[in-house]
């Protein structure tokens, strides 16, 4: 009777076991999903408006274009901040090392502009609304190793399902 109970605590101990490495299998695999493929965001703040809603917004963020160097103009990006290195922001690509750029030094109260060449392993960066958006404009270009990924599919809400590779940005 010993030997039957024992067995079946063996038989218990080896099916857990069994079990819980199944589940840190399918919790390493999402973690490296998440952290080198593509992941879910939420972006919060006016600086993409209208392209993206101030909250409530859910994008994929894949991040292998980033590593092939296959980000360009017009990509709206997940990156690190250059003022709080703690946290991300969605800017979009407005120009790439070695394009020049001119903008609008401070669109809400003047139209004086000013003309930049973006240096060598940096790009240019701006929110869509360029009347409430810290960006390349206040910071200067940013390194092209901040990049984090580049956004491409908007899940929510679901009137807006669907790629924003096409998403263009529009003109104030």
């Amino acid at each position: 009777m010993v030997v039957g109970s024992l067995k079946l605590w063996t038989n218990l101990v080896v099916e857990g076991f069994q079990k819980s490495l199944s589940i840190a299998k399918f919790l390493c695999l999402l973690h490296a999903t998440n952290a080198y493929i593509c992941t879910p965001i939420t972006p919060y703040g006016p600086s993409m408006l209208p392209t993206l809603n101030l909250t409530g917004d859910l994008v994929l963020v894949e991040r292998v274009s980033t590593w092939l160097g296959k980000v360009d103009r017009g990509d709206m990006v997940l990156l690190r901040s250059t003022e709080d290195p703690r946290k991300v922001v969605i800017k979009r690509i407005m120009a790439m090392e070695g394009d020049t750029v001119t903008y609008l030094v401070d669109p809400k109260n003047s139209d004086a502009s000013k003309t930049c060449v973006v240096p060598r392993g940096n790009i240019w960066i701006q929110g869509d609304n360029i009347y409430n958006s810290r960006d390349s404009r206040t910071f200067g270009a940013v390194p092209y190793g901040l990049v984090e990924g580049k956004l491409f599919w908007r899940i929510w809400p679901l009137k807006s399902f669907g790629s924003l590779h096409g998403e263009a940005k529009e003109d104030s």
